[in-house]
């Protein structure tokens, strides 16, 4: 934080907007007035940026009438949930970018936590939320990761580690506590970037089920009365901002849950268009469709926005670029990076044409936001698979569609492959730029671990180039699948990785 002092300024809670005038900043609702009738796991930026300022503004049209109880998915996050315990669940969000041509600025109080609860210190108090008569939903973010099996032993008394573990006892105390009544079943809304995300949250959920003997009564229950509603969230929030002590010196006050998101966002939900009367996110105006199937949304996103970003974040880190912006502006790499996405992605998205490109349209707005300082370091975690999940199948797509490789989805293949040279500084695996500098590499250690022992082979002289990409593109434990034999590719990596070393030298 900036040394400005913050110190000196009251921070931001009940008492303090109690004292002083803070003029249009106050919440225009409290949500202490409201009964809780959503639960959270997750306190992070981005639901705050998201669904809870959906649900203030539900509240703040006087349709949703309810508050939420927030609860961190991991033992780390008890500081943020510190943070917002002392400030009374109020935050400030700042919505800023450009939006059809023109800059924007929004400023505004957020109200819509009511209790603030650690599973890891109040796991009685967690567990009694499935007694509250009022709660219908509950929503999630606790990255992709979050969503995931583990085995763990049956102990009802202890918090279990995962989020899927927690959600299945808490289910049950719901069942039991309510005698299987059918309409106490929950809606279930993870926001995680999964495919099919709720999908996969109760298949997990039905696994700890059966690996603990719940009965049979329970489990038609969970399947039946439960909605585990497939969603695809869509915003770029990037949290505190660095010129944060500037607005405290205008409000009086400090926020240290200052939140940033861009004007963009848009949620697609997988179900009936009548549930919005149980959420009434459309009826309240905002950009929130229920949809029979989330296909399509998934694709255009995945592909068109998260494809696009996996492929400038590793020609740029490749290349110095830093930020979404700077690569999108930049004199050589900005025109290939759009080029790649109107010619190599967007014809491959199974929309009709005109829907994809207002879409690219709209993303290319995003991208030179500049008020978002979006880092290219953050969006190249986990590389390998995102390249897998967002990109590779356009290259394939694009391959068997015209008979010849996309240039830019390749050369941004070949930038991976140049960039995850990976080697260890002070325990963490690093890459290196063309011109030297280390990139930090965080992604799954058993495919750093591959990558290393390849580059060493070639380091060795055990191994050519040549042989190097070959391993590479055939390592199932990478791609899933063998890309060498997709006709041309390695030679055409290989291609781009000569070029790369004839730069840097």
């Amino acid at each position: 934080m900036d040394t400005m002092r913050e110190d000196t300024l009251p921070l931001l809670n009940r008492h303090t907007l109690e004292q002083r005038e803070a003029g249009k900043l106050k919440p225009e609702t409290d949500a202490r007035s409201y009964p809780v009738r959503a639960l959270q796991i997750g306190e992070g930026n981005f639901l705050r940026g998201f669904i809870d300022w959906m649900l203030f503004e539900c509240n703040r049209q006087g349709l949703f009438r309810g508050s939420v109880a927030v609860s961190q998915p991991r033992p780390g996050g008890k500081y943020k949930l510190d943070q917002l315990r002392d400030q009374d669940g109020i935050y400030g969000l700042l919505i800023k970018g450009i939006q059809n041509g023109h800059e924007i600025e929004e400023r505004q109080l957020i109200s819509i936590f009511s209790r603030f609860i650690d599973p890891y210190s109040e796991w009685e108090t967690f567990l009694s939320m499935a007694e509250n008569p009022e709660l219908d939903l509950i929503v999630s973010n606790t990255t992709e990761a979050g969503i995931c099996y583990e085995e763990i032993p049956w102990t009802p008394s202890e918090p279990p580690a995962t989020y899927p573990g927690k959600l299945t006892m808490l289910l049950n105390r719901r069942f039991e506590h309510f005698r299987g009544d059918p309409g106490k079943g929950l809606m279930i809304m993870p926001c995680e970037l999964l495919e099919r995300n709720g999908d996969a949250l109760k298949a997990i959920v039905l696994r700890h089920a059966d690996d603990w003997g719940l009965s049979d009564a329970f489990r038609k229950w969970l399947d039946e009365c439960n909605m585990f509603l497939n969603s695809l969230v869509d915003r770029i929030v990037t949290g505190y901002p660095d010129n944060a002590p500037e607005y405290f010196r205008e409000w009086g006050f400090e926020d240290r849950l200052l939140n940033t998101a861009e004007p963009y966002y848009f949620w697609a939900i997988e179900g009936d268009p009548s549930l919005d009367g149980r959420l009434p996110l459309k009826a309240a105006g905002l950009q929130v469709e229920w949809v029979p199937d989330l296909s399509p949304y998934q694709i255009r996103k995945v592909r068109i926005l998260n494809g696009t970003h996996t492929l400038m974040a590793l020609i740029g880190l490749l290349h110095g670029v830093s930020e979404v912006r700077e690569a999108a502006e930049h004199p050589m790499w900005g025109a290939r990076i759009r080029e790649a996405m109107l010619n190599e992605i967007v014809p491959l998205v199974p929309l009709p044409p005109e829907s994809a490109k207002l879409y690219a349209d709209a993303v290319w707005e995003r991208f030179l936001n500049p008020f978002i300082r979006h880092k290219l370091g953050d969006i190249a975690m986990n590389s390998v698979s995102k390249f897998r999940v967002r990109l590779l199948p356009g290259l394939k797509g694009y391959a068997d569609q015209y008979g010849k490789l996309p240039d830019v989805i390749t050369l941004a293949l070949s930038s991976l492959i140049r960039l995850y040279e990976p080697h260890q500084i002070d325990n963490q695996w690093h890459g290196t730029r063309l011109d030297g500098e280390p990139v930090l590499l965080r992604d799954d250690p058993d495919a750093l671990a591959f990558l290393h022992d390849v580059w060493q082979k070639e380091l060795r002289g055990e191994w050519s180039r040549l042989e190097r990409v070959n391993a590479i593109l055939g390592s199932e434990l990478l791609w899933g699948e063998k890309l060498n034999d997709i006709p041309g590719l390695v030679q055409s990596v290989h291609r781009n990785l000569q070029e790369m070393e004839r730069k840097q030298s």
